[in-house]
C-alpha cells in the first residue's frame, strides 16, 4: 500500500512539474514571442509567419498544428506515443486559448525588442528543460522527431534544425531584416540556453570525505538524507595513520546539509566536492 501511495505521489508531482513547465513556456511564447514575430522554435516559430500571411492568430495555428501532429503521432506511433507528451501538448493548446481569450495582445509589451527576445528564449527554454527532465516534451515538431527516429535513418537533429532555419528565413521575407535578425539570434541562443538549464537542473555534488570516524557521517547520509555511500579504508602518505574514505553523491540542497553536518561532528575531516550533471544509477538516471 505504501509503495502505491509513493508511486501516486511521484506521478502527481511529475504532472505538476509538467503543468508548471508548460505554463512557463506559454507565457514566454504568448507574451514575448508572438507579439514580436520571433520566428524560431518549431511550430510556434512558423505560427508567427503564418499569422502574418493569413487571418489565423498565432495561437490558433499552434493549436491546430499541435492537434494534427497528435493525431499523426497516434497513427504512426500507437501505444509508444508517450502519455506525458500528449498531456503537455493538449495543455499548451488550452493555455494558449485561455490567454488569447482573457488577455488579447496585439503589440509587444515594451519598446525593447532585445529585452523581450531574452524572455522569449529564456522562459520556453526553462520550460523545455523541466519537461525533458520529467521524460516529456511539448509535442509539436518533437512528434515529427519521434516518427523519424522510428521509421527512418535520418539525422533527427539536422531535420529539426532545418525546420527552425526555414521559419527564420521566412521571417526575413515576411517581417523584414530586423525581425529576421532577432529570430536568427533567438535560434542560435535557444539551444545553448536549453543545454545549460538542463545541466544545472541535473547538477549533483560528489563527495570524497576522508575522516577518522565514518559512523556518524554514514548514519546521517543514510537516515538523514536518504542516500547511500561507499566506504573504504585508506592510509595517510605522510603520517601513515589509518583513515576512512566515504564516497557519496547527492542533490545540491542535500550537499549543503551534509557539509554543515560534517563540520559539526568532525571538523578535521578532509572533504573533496565536485560537480556532475550526469549520474547513472539507482536514485539518479536510469541505466
Amino acid at each position: 500500500m505504501k509503495q502505491i501511495e509513493n508511486k501516486t505521489l511521484r506521478t502527481l508531482a511529475e504532472y505538476g512539474m509538467i503543468t508548471f513547465s508548460i505554463w512557463i513556456m506559454v507565457v514566454g511564447i504568448y507574451f514575448f514571442k508572438f507579439p514580436n514575430n520571433f520566428a524560431f522554435g518549431g511550430v510556434t516559430g512558423f505560427a508567427t509567419v503564418i499569422s502574418a500571411l493569413t487571418h489565423w492568430s498565432a495561437s490558433e495555428f499552434t493549436n491546430i498544428v499541435n492537434t494534427a501532429l497528435l493525431v499523426i503521432g497516434f497513427l504512426f506511433l500507437g501505444r509508444n506515443f508517450g502519455i506525458k507528451t500528449v498531456y503537455a501538448s493538449i495543455l499548451m493548446s488550452i493555455f494558449l486559448y485561455m490567454l488569447e481569450k482573457l488577455y488579447p495582445i496585439t503589440r509587444p509589451l515594451t519598446g525593447e525588442p532585445l529585452l523581450e527576445l531574452i524572455f522569449a528564449i529564456l522562459l520556453p527554454s526553462v520550460g523545455s528543460a523541466i519537461l525533458f527532465n520529467t521524460g516529456a516534451s511539448s509535442g509539436g515538431t518533437d512528434i515529427i522527431a519521434m516518427i523519424l527516429k522510428r521509421y527512418t535513418c535520418l539525422n533527427i537533429g539536422t531535420v529539426l534544425l532545418l525546420v527552425d532555419v526555414t521559419g527564420v528565413i521566412m521571417a526575413y521575407f515576411v517581417f523584414g531584416p530586423e525581425t529576421g535578425l532577432f529570430s536568427s539570434l533567438g535560434l542560435m541562443a535557444k539551444s545553448l540556453v536549453i543545454g545549460d538549464v538542463i545541466e544545472n537542473i541535473n547538477l549533483c555534488k560528489c563527495f570524497s570525505i576522508i575522516c577518522d570516524d565514518p559512523a556518524p557521517i554514514c548514519e546521517y547520509i543514510i537516515h538523514g538524507l536518504n542516500r547511500s555511500a561507499t566506504v573504504y579504508e585508506a592510509q595517510g602518505a605522510f603520517s601513515h595513520h589509518k583513515k576512512t574514505v566515504i564516497l557519496t553523491t547527492m542533490k545540491r540542497s542535500q550537499a549543503l546539509k551534509l557539509k554543515n553536518y560534517i563540520r559539526t561532528v568532525e571538523p578535521t575531516a578532509f572533504i573533496l566536492i565536485s560537480n556532475s550533471s550526469e549520474i547513472i544509477g539507482k536514485g539518479f538516471l536510469a541505466n
